[in-house]
């Protein structure tokens, strides 16, 4: 099997999904919902098009009927597909930039209330995190964040940084830990080759935002490491 299969599949339903959706936002109220719905059925179709077999436990942790910030490590390209597969939630990402500027995917992106942050200018990258805290509290939905900032390259998890999870501290949604487990060895970094083996999503208890602070962030930051790191190890 190879990746560039799901880079095809993500580009078809990108577009048709896509499309659906816009004419469905047009109706709504709350504006973004309806692409929200749709994104979990893009990545289902992707993840069953493309044969990868996943799993997902934990959820029985969770109130469907609440919002969370989903903290976890990012191991590969699967762990997005994955997530919006697995969640069954209205979720939008917080993104790097560039992605926006992709055609049709960016678009729909925006219109679906993802966050897009520049990482390369930190006081930029502030200042949209700001204005998603607004966002969130006017239009609640659940947040995927990846704390690492980046991919790991050798399948180890890497120090979280703070600033992503201030958005459950500044919000007052609660965090979930989760682990992409086996994403990593699925796909051969530097190749489009993947492997064929079962990918899992694992899901941690919330963890309420109201015990910290600005001033606390960093303590925040190691204890959700620790419950994703617990996670991966399970």
């Amino acid at each position: 099997m190879h990746y560039i299969w799901i880079l095809i599949l993500t580009a078809f339903w990108t577009i048709i999904l896509g499309f659906i959706g816009i004419l469905f936002s047009l109706f709504e109220t709350k504006k973004g919902s309806s692409l929200g719905a749709f994104a979990r059925i893009w990545a289902k179709l992707i993840l069953f098009f493309s044969g990868v077999s996943y799993s997902v436990t934990g959820l029985d942790n969770l109130e469907l009927n609440k919002n969370y910030i989903f903290a976890g490590n990012h191991a590969s390209g699967l762990d997005i597909l994955l997530a919006f597969g697995c969640l069954p939630f209205w979720l939008v990402s917080i993104a790097k930039k560039e992605l926006k500027s992709i055609p049709i995917l960016g678009f729909v992106m925006s219109k679906a209330g993802h966050i897009f942050v520049d990482r390369k200018n930190r006081e930029r990258a502030l200042e949209t995190l700001e204005q998603a805290k607004e966002s969130l509290k006017e239009n609640p939905r659940s947040v995927l964040l990846f704390p690492e900032g980046t991919r790991t390259r050798d399948g180890s998890l890497g120090p979280f940084k703070k600033g992503g999870l201030l958005l459950g501290v500044d919000t007052g949604i609660p965090i979930v830990p989760i682990a992409f487990c086996k994403t990593f060895e699925a796909l051969d970094k530097g190749t489009f080759r993947m492997n064929n083996q079962p990918i899992e999503l694992r899901i941690g208890s919330p963890i309420s935002s109201d015990n910290y602070s600005f001033e606390s962030r960093k303590e925040l930051a190691t204890i959700i490491r620790n419950e994703v790191k617990t996670l991966l190890n399970n």
